[in-house]
C-alpha cells in the first residue's frame, strides 16, 4: 500500500519457525501496518480472538516476504497479494504451501495515478510518458497489455523501475505516473486537495481486478488444524464487518496500535475502505473463483506461470 524506497522492515515478534500450540496463531502482515490491516488490530483489541481461544501475535514481515516466512512454518497466517502468490505456487517444485483463506478487499482498488496537469486520462496517454513501479515482468506486462488494448505503442513507455516514498514530490519532478493503491495514496491526494487523474486497473481489463491484498494460510497447517483456522477468520470476520460499520473507531484502533500514521489519512482510508472490504460479495472474504481463476489464467498465457493454476491456490471453506 506504501511506495517502495527500501525500507528494510524489522520483524516485531519471534519467527524463529519454533513450535507453538494450536491456538497460538502467529499472523505476518504483508507491509507495515495500514487499513488493509484495520480488521485484524479490531479483533484483537475487541478480544474476540481470545473469545475463540486463540493468542493472536501480529508480526510485520522480513526484508524477504510475508509468503516465505509462512511456508517455513514460522507463521500460520500472511497477508500478500494474489499476484505475488501465483509464482509462488505455480510450480511442480519447490511451490511454496500457501493458500488463500480470505479476501481482505473485494476488488482490486489499485491503478495508475499521475497528476492532472499530465493530461493522462486513458492507458495510450502513457505514451513518452514516466511511469514508475516494481521492475517486475508482472507490471510489465500489465502496462503492456493496458496501453496496447487501448491503441497505444508500449514501446513508448518510459518505465521507471525504482519511484521515492513521496510519490506527489516525485510526481513534480521524475515521473509522470505511478501505481497506486488508490485506499493509501489516492485518498492521500484527495486529502491534500491534489488534483490527479486515475486509471483503474480493474476497468481497463476484467482480469485485472484481481485480489489484493488477500489472507494466506500454511496448507499444512490448515489440514492439521481446520477448526482453528475456522475460529481465527470467525474473529477476523467480526474485525473486518466492525470497521465496515464503525470506520472511525476502527481507524482509532488501528492508530492505538499504529500511532505513526497520519490521523487524517487513517481516518479517510477507513472510510474510504468501509465500502471497499465486502463490496459486492455475500460476506467478508468471499472468493470469486471465476475472478480469481480468470487473472491466474490470463498470467499462464502471458508466460508469468510456470503452469495453469486457475482453478487453485484460495478456499472458502474456512470461512464464517
Amino acid at each position: 500500500m506504501f511506495l517502495m524506497a527500501g525500507l528494510v522492515m524489522l520483524m516485531l515478534g519471534a519467527c524463529s519457525g519454533k513450535k507453538v500450540s494450536p491456538d497460538e496463531i502467529r499472523v505476518v502482515l504483508d507491509w507495515t501496518p495500514n487499513t488493509n490491516h484495520t480488521g485484524l488490530y479490531v479483533a484483537l483489541e475487541k478480544g474476540w480472538f481470545a473469545e475463540e481461544g486463540l493468542s493472536v501475535t501480529i508480526m510485520q514481515p522480513p526484508e524477504g516476504g510475508a509468503l516465505l516466512l509462512l511456508s517455513s512454518d514460522s507463521a500460520e497466517f500472511a497477508v500478500d497479494v494474489q499476484e505475488a502468490m501465483g509464482p509462488a505456487i505455480a510450480k511442480d517444485r519447490d511451490a511454496l504451501p500457501v493458500q488463500a483463506v480470505a479476501a481482505i478487499i473485494s476488488h482490486n482498488t489499485s491503478g495508475i495515478m499521475s497528476l492532472k496537469k499530465s493530461n493522462i486520462l486513458r492507458p495510450a496517454d502513457l505514451e513518452d510518458m514516466r511511469f514508475a513501479s516494481w521492475d517486475t515482468p508482472l507490471v510489465t506486462a500489465i502496462i503492456r497489455d493496458i496501453v496496447e488494448n487501448d491503441g497505444g505503442d508500449f514501446s513508448k513507455v518510459k518505465m521507471i523501475s525504482n519511484f521515492a516514498t513521496d510519490a506527489f514530490s516525485a510526481l513534480e519532478i521524475d515521473i509522470d505516473a505511478v501505481w497506486i493503491y488508490y485506499a493509501w495514496d489516492g485518498i492521500a491526494a484527495e486529502s491534500q486537495g491534489i488534483d490527479i487523474n486515475y486509471i483503474d486497473f480493474g476497468t481497463e481489463n476484467p482480469c485485472f481486478d484481481f485480489y489484493t491484498p488477500v489472507l494466506t494460510a500454511n496448507t499444512n497447517w490448515l489440514k492439521n488444524n481446520p477448526e482453528t483456522a475456522k475460529k481465527f477468520l470467525k474473529a477476523t470476520s467480526r474485525g473486518y464487518n466492525f470497521a465496515i460499520e464503525n470506520p472511525h473507531e476502527a481507524a482509532e484502533i488501528l492508530l492505538k496500535h499504529a500511532p505513526e500514521l497520519d490521523k487524517d489519512l487513517v481516518m479517510r482510508s477507513q472510510e474510504y475502505l468501509a465500502d471497499k472490504y465486502r463490496d459486492g460479495a455475500l460476506r467478508w472474504g468471499e472468493i470469486d473463483p471465476v475472478r480469481w481463476g480468470n487473472f491466474y489464467r490470463w498470467m499462464f498465457e502471458n508466460g508469468l506461470l510456470e503452469k495453469d493454476i486457475s482453478e487453485g491456490g484460495f478456499t472458502n471453506e474456512y470461512l464464517p
